[in-house]
């Protein structure tokens, strides 16, 4: 499962967020990896804009994971007064976006449909070809 989710920082304090974010404590990265979270990246524009990207087997169950953590209780208590929204926990407040475009899923799909399309000889229809 392909994740990709929004949040929004607070502009004033971008260079705060990049900053915690240059040296995760590794009890935190250890969490994430074990609870499920592979491939994540989060991307950061100057206005804020967060966009996080990740691949997981289901997104509830590896939140339900690191919700567990107690790593996690004390890293959203930290990050939670960057974010817009503080009333909840960074990553309760992620917003997940729609997928509506994967290449790979569309060359699959692609290739699928030309090799049902693609006309077939039979034995008999070769012979003749050949003659």
């Amino acid at each position: 499962m392909r994740v990709c989710f929004r949040s929004s920082v607070q502009p004033e304090l971008l260079e705060e967020y990049i900053r915690r974010h240059a040296a995760v404590w590794p009890e935190m990265l250890a969490a994430l990896k074990e609870a499920g979270w592979n491939n994540y990246s989060l991307y950061l524009d100057s206005d804020g804009l967060l966009i996080g990207y990740l691949e997981c087997d289901d997104f509830d169950a590896v939140r339900a994971r690191m919700a567990l953590t107690d790593v996690n209780t004390r890293w959203q208590a930290e990050m939670g007064a960057l974010f817009h929204s503080s009333e909840v926990p960074p990553d309760e407040g992620f917003r997940v976006l729609e997928e509506v475009f994967n290449l790979d899923e569309q060359l699959a799909a692609a290739t699928e449909t030309k090799h049902q399309t693609l006309p077939t000889l039979s034995p008999a229809s070769s012979d003749t070809a050949k003659l």
